[in-house]
């Protein structure tokens, strides 16, 4: 399992959340930091207890980052990079509302660059849609869909070009999923080429103010994995799940 996990909501807001993803957090891909539709314009005490919680705990951390699909200079870009790690401790940036454009891939290949080069060891950029080719060559991780359960089930085309890199290197941003279909849409997006996932059942204008159910099913399965070899554990399989509310952050992840 590999979870990649926006949560857009201010941990005093939901602790509860927080709390389960700090639980959780060795069993992720990374974790999306985004206290202001980025870091906002100064620390945020909340944030920073949060993020050392999920550093402690062993979560890679992904500060949020809006390119306004390349309208943003990349020195606006790169502050923004810059207060995530100095102000989070993130390890690198989820570069939102990236242009999917041919013409434009040169232009994102330096924004990476320079983004990299001020400490951002994992680069995910998120157009949301399936980019021209080279995209995929630029950073860590792709989005290459974000949109709703409905729209993923009914048109979602995989493009040729992506059999040609490792499943692992795309991500699906699914929300308004029923929470009964959940496991199918972690199966749908293996088998469409996409093993980072998190289909979440949120719907906007703020999907992703609430965890995956997705975790509670590695959490499971890691208890069921314990029974069998002999371990103790809690069994929260059937334990029901918070309600996860609030809005922070874009609609958008």
């Amino acid at each position: 399992m590999s979870l990649l996990i926006p949560l857009y909501v201010h941990p005093a807001e939901d602790p509860g959340a927080w709390h389960q993803l700090v639980t959780a957090a060795a069993r992720t891909y990374a974790v999306v930091i985004n206290p202001a539709n980025g870091p906002g314009p100064s620390p945020d005490p909340a944030f920073t207890a949060a993020a050392g919680a999920l550093r402690a705990a062993g979560a890679r951390l992904l500060g949020y980052v809006d390119t306004d699909y390349g309208a943003r200079s990349t020195a606006e870009v790169a502050e923004d990079v810059v207060r995530h790690r100095e102000w989070y401790g993130a390890d690198g940036c989820f570069l939102d509302r990236v242009t999917s454009d041919p013409a434009e891939l040169r232009a994102c290949r330096r924004l990476v660059r320079s983004v990299r080069r001020l400490g951002a060891t994992t680069v995910v950029l998120n157009p949301g849609v399936h980019p021209a080719p080279g995209y995929a060559r630029v950073a860590d991780l792709t989005v290459t869909f974000e949109g709703h359960w409905t729209t993923y089930v009914s048109a979602f085309s995989r493009p040729a070009w992506t059999a040609r890199h490792p499943p692992d290197r795309f991500r699906h941003l699914v929300y308004g999923v029923p929470e009964a279909l959940v496991p199918l849409a972690v199966r749908t997006a293996r088998e469409r080429g996409a093993t980072v996932y998190g289909p979440v059942t949120g719907e906007p204008p703020n999907p992703w103010a609430q965890l995956t159910p997705a975790l509670s099913e590695a959490d499971c399965a890691r208890g069921r994995r314990g029974r069998r070899e002999g371990r103790a554990g809690v069994d929260t399989c059937h334990a029901g799940t918070a309600d996860h509310g609030g809005e922070r952050g874009r609609t958008t992840a």
